[in-house]
């Protein structure tokens, strides 16, 4: 069965964004982005892929969720979405104006990845944010967490508040960079 996989920065202090949904604190130069260039090129937006001339191989993610302000945070998007190469969806309630090769959806995020694991693929990358992570809490297999050296004293939070519910997890990698970044991955104990 495909897994869900929460990937995402955040800094020392829980954030994943800043309170205006930018992430420009985090640092976007050091050996940790030659990482993401090579072990994580499934997760570039495609105007990245373009600049780069790199090719995503899909075997990581060939799936992204995004919750409506992550997706926004990206500005303005190529026809093909901010992630042409992998399939996309957005979850808002109140917003619908998508490109056309995005799926937007208010339906149960839950009920979504349930049918998105049962069919064939690599990874599902939870691209954020904190209320659709709140959200898949109980579906997320694996957490990566690329934890930034900052703390930003508020903004948008790995998980937005939910019911008090322990969820245990085995740090199963850690990966230390000179950037100060470091990459902790997570298995989720079910």
């Amino acid at each position: 069965m495909r897994e869900l996989v929460y990937y995402v920065a955040v800094s020392l202090d829980g954030y994943i964004a800043a309170p205006d949904d930018t992430f420009s604190d985090f640092p976007m130069q050091g050996d940790h982005i030659d990482m993401i260039l090579r072990d994580y090129t499934d997760t570039i937006p495609t105007l990245g892929l373009r600049a780069t001339g790199l090719t995503p191989d899909l075997s990581r993610f060939d799936t992204v969720l995004m919750g409506w302000n992550t997706y926004r945070a990206g500005g303005v998007h190529p026809p093909d979405g901010p992630y042409g190469h992998l399939k996309q969806y957005v979850f808002s309630r109140k917003h619908s104006a998508v490109e056309p090769a995005v799926t937007s959806t208010g339906d149960d995020p839950v009920e979504i990845v349930r049918m998105l694991k049962s069919e064939k693929g690599s990874g599902i990358w939870l691209a954020g944010g904190g209320m659709l992570a709140s959200a898949l809490v109980g579906e997320i297999d694996r957490l990566i967490l690329k934890v930034n050296p900052v703390l930003l004293g508020s903004g948008k939070r790995l998980f937005a508040e939910r019911e008090y519910s322990p969820l245990r997890s085995r740090l199963v990698a850690s990966a230390s960079y000179e950037s100060g970044v470091v990459v902790n991955e997570y298995v989720v104990d079910r």
